[in-house]
């Protein structure tokens, strides 16, 4: 929890000491070392199936993995926008998206896979799961959320970390990378037909992802013919 005289130096932070400052510095490098520690445990759990997957089933479900840990700046405009006290405890319980994970695979189908294995396994916990691709958002937006909680041992024992893990497909990726960038340059405020435009390739890219999936299964199902012998 953060002291009174701590959250007194966020507030006035140039009459701060040179060893207060320092104290501060390495009270948040320490709230935010927990996540990305959180973030490298899920990453190398995805890592292990990638890997496991193209070694066994010659087939790798999992196209890329990003990873990100919000700064402290992010992370305290988020809490004073959502109303919770600049208090580090009260900001764990609040926020679940501090540590982000994002897996992009190849097909829907994968989606599904992968969360399940990943879920499955026994240090893990679910907290809770959003699926926007059975349940898309009204403006199109496809993603499967699911926030996980991960062991993270460190020299005093283990602690549980909040990792929000977001699961796609190659086109609903390009989608909300479109989305976002169009966002950002109007400041949210972007014209209907807009609007309307990015809906419609929403529905779009979900019929891409269907007709791909199966011109993959149909490919993955193939078998040459056998050769013919000559008598």
């Amino acid at each position: 929890m953060l002291s009174p005289r701590t959250l007194e130096l966020f507030a006035q932070a140039d009459s701060g000491t040179l060893s207060d400052l320092t104290a501060l510095r390495d009270e948040i490098s320490r709230f935010l070392m927990r996540y990305r520690f959180g973030v490298a445990e899920v990453e190398t759990k995805l890592d292990i199936l990638r890997e496991e997957f193209s070694l066994v089933d010659g087939y790798n479900p999992i196209e890329r993995i990003s990873c990100r840990v919000k700064s402290i700046e992010s992370v305290l405009e988020k809490a004073d926008r959502k109303g919770i006290d600049l208090d580090l405890d009260a900001i764990r319980e609040g926020l679940s998206d501090i540590a982000g994970v994002r897996v992009v695979c190849s097909f829907v189908s994968d989606v599904y896979r992968i969360v399940q294995l990943l879920t499955s396994q026994d240090d893990i916990t679910v907290l809770q799961v959003k699926d926007y691709i059975a349940q898309p958002k009204p403006n199109g937006y496809r993603s499967l959320h699911v926030i996980l909680e991960v062991p993270v041992f460190l020299s005093g024992g283990a602690e549980p970390v909040r990792v929000e893990v977001q699961f796609r497909t190659i086109a609903m990726d390009f989608w909300a990378s479109l989305e976002h960038k169009t966002y950002y340059k109007y400041e949210t405020q972007v014209p209907q037909h807009l609007i309307d435009g990015l809906t419609d390739a929403a529905e779009t890219a979900a019929h891409l992802d269907a007709t791909m999936e199966q011109l993959h299964l149909k490919v993955r199902s193939y078998r040459p013919p056998a050769p013919t012998i000559a008598i």
